[in-house]
């Protein structure tokens, strides 16, 4: 509270009621200062420039090993259609039980992510650890292709 001195023949001080705020615009204009200043050091904005990978498909193999799983979730070794329990045997007969020999998994991309990742828990769970996705090569593959096309293999 302040004091208000009264120029009349009032000798004794009277007390003003009314609110001091000089003291509580100084704060508030400290800590819009500190505020200020602090925001753009709490930002987690770092500028960086990812290089492009630009890599060539990997050679494959004259005879390479694909598992193809349809839109319906139907698969197939190679030609042979077949189901997620029977995958494992025929898998061994296509690769006659080399778990060294890469396998490529081919997907309709409008099957599942959990149904892919199925395929391959089978195929880990028996040693085929070699497993390369199949896409299509965005530079030979017209716009809005569907099947078809050249593909690449990746890892």
């Amino acid at each position: 509270m302040g004091a208000r001195l009264s120029g009349g023949d009032e000798d004794d001080m009277a007390e003003n009621a009314d609110i001091n705020i000089t003291p509580f615009i100084d704060v508030m204009l400290v800590l819009l200062i500190i505020f200020m200043v602090a925001a753009p050091l709490s930002t987690v904005d770092i500028p960086v420039e990812l290089p492009v990978a630009v890599a060539d498909a990997p050679q494959r193999p004259s005879d390479p090993v694909f598992i193809t799983l349809n839109e319906d979730l139907s698969l197939a070794v190679g030609e042979v259609e077949t189901t997620l329990d029977a995958l494992v045997m025929e898998i061994g007969i296509a690769t006659m039980l080399n778990r060294d020999e890469r396998l490529y998994i081919r997907a309709d991309k409008a099957v599942p992510y959990g149904e892919l990742i199925r395929v391959m828990n089978v195929l880990r769970a028996e040693g085929y650890l070699k497993v390369g996705l199949v896409g299509l090569d965005e530079a030979a593959a017209p716009e809005g292709a569907e099947a078809g096309g050249a593909e690449e293999a990746t890892q």
